[in-house]
């Protein structure tokens, strides 16, 4: 998850934002999320989500091949694009992560821009091709049980 987050009573951040207000949004039950500790996540899992580069292109390589994005739920508030996405294998079409992200469109030329809000490509590979200099930070380590929807 990323981006800019709403202030928590509790912990100062929302580590959930924005996956729970995409949810929220979409008007389906989220499924049951527990957040862990980076060491806490087993491997081979851990080398796949636990590094400071992109998670599109970590994934390609793990799976051997481009993953490509299935959208599912969008919509813009303000200058900030949601979205809610599986990212699955090309050849297979299996899911192979779900996220959720708030793309602050005003970074964007219109051309990446465009891009970004076709929904086809994962925001990873978008960036890369369109030599974007960015760094991604993830904000939680979730442990999920997934519901239908994100079985694909």
């Amino acid at each position: 998850m990323a981006n800019t987050h709403p202030k928590s009573q509790t912990r100062g951040i929302n580590p959930l934002y924005p996956l729970d207000l995409v949810y929220r949004r979409a008007g389906i039950e989220p499924p049951k999320i527990k957040i862990v500790q980076p060491s806490d996540i087993p491997l081979p899992y851990q080398s796949l989500l636990v590094h400071d580069t992109d998670m599109t292109l970590t994934l390609e390589r793990h799976f051997g091949g481009q993953v490509t994005l299935r959208s599912l739920s969008t919509f813009t508030s303000g200058s900030s694009y949601f979205r809610r996405v599986l990212l699955v294998q090309e050849y297979s079409g299996q899911p192979v992560e779900m996220g959720a992200i708030r793309i602050k469109l005003g970074a964007f030329s219109d051309t990446l821009r465009q891009k970004i809000l076709q929904n086809e490509i994962p925001l990873g590979r978008i960036l890369q091709d369109g030599r974007f200099d960015y760094s991604s930070r993830v904000r939680a380590y979730l442990e999920v049980t997934p519901n239908s929807e994100m079985m694909g």
